[in-house]
């Protein structure tokens, strides 16, 4: 199996969704807290482990573009086109809710994320298992997300039944979320694909703003417990207050290294940070929309 994980631990990880269990499973982006999304006490299950507000929606991965109409009322056609340009990748599309979901995965929102991951260990995951599988970051709400097994390990430990190991996250920072219900598409988190991209497909598109209706729209959110300060990308390292986060100026291989790097902080006990950000561009705004969210109200 590919990235060393056997068909022995994807087995395990099919009956342990069957029978209302919890697995983190390897996305492209970052570890995911899965379950499936059909139990309800499945998925509340992944709102107390994770200590996650109710009416805070989750994202449902599938298998193939194919599976969106089972799970949305109507599939507007910018999600088509999206779906069928970029997935499997990371890219969530919110589309209205199909009418024999249960609510509970959507928190209580008559819309639902629907995403296809890039990853082939998540998509033999997905095959095999023939449903949705919900799968919010695989950390404590509003905490740093995880980008290896190991940091699933240290901060759920046996909450989790089964944790398919397939190494470090290749993107390394959540997907970018659309919602696509609305006549102007509006991007409600950026991740890996850029709003560029998205334009040339739709048109013009709406920026985040409005109240949470997604993941990741809180201000503080991907926090560390050490007080983070933000410099612009560019700037010298001697007004830095504590220790200096050594990101790259590569928007890309900054994202790959962020979550990894924070979490650092925290295992070392440190209080105070400096990040440089990146340029903001392509994947850059990302990285910079969660350092935003990890240094506020700190």
């Amino acid at each position: 199996m590919t990235s060393g994980v056997t068909d022995e631990l994807l087995d395990a990880a099919i009956a342990a969704l069957r029978r209302g269990g919890l697995i983190a499973m390897p996305t492209e982006t970052v570890y995911g807290l899965g379950a499936d999304a059909n139990q309800r006490q499945a998925v509340e299950s992944v709102f107390r482990v994770k200590g996650r507000p109710t009416d805070h929606p989750l994202i449902v991965h599938l298998a193939d573009a194919d599976a969106m109409a089972r799970w949305a009322s109507t599939v507007p056609a910018a999600a088509a086109r999206l779906a069928a340009a970029f997935w499997p990748g990371p890219i969530t599309l919110l589309v209205p809710v199909g009418r024999r979901i249960d609510r509970v995965v959507t928190g209580g929102r008559d819309t639902i994320g629907l995403r296809v991951p890039a990853h082939p260990v998540a998509l033999e995951l997905l095959r095999r298992f023939g449903g949705g599988i919900a799968a919010p970051s695989a950390n404590r709400f509003g905490r740093v997300s995880p980008t290896t097994a190991a940091h699933v390990r240290d901060e759920l430990g046996d909450a989790v039944d089964v944790i398919i190991d397939a190494g470090p996250c290749r993107v390394g920072v959540e997907s970018t979320i659309v919602d696509c219900t609305r006549s102007i598409p509006q991007i409600l988190r950026p991740g890996g694909v850029s709003s560029e991209q998205i334009e040339a497909l739709v048109g013009a598109i709406r920026p985040p703003s409005g109240p949470s209706r997604a993941p990741g729209m809180l201000d503080s959110h991907y926090a560390p417990a050490c007080r983070l300060t933000i410099l612009p990308a560019g700037s010298k390292s001697d007004g830095a207050i504590g220790e200096v986060v050594d990101l790259s100026t590569d928007p890309s291989e900054a994202a790959a290294v962020l979550y990894d790097r924070l979490r650092d902080l925290d295992r070392r006990g440190v209080q105070r940070a400096t990040v440089i950000a990146p340029v903001e561009a392509g994947i850059g705004i990302a990285v910079n929309d969660r350092l935003r969210k990890a240094a506020a109200g700190r």
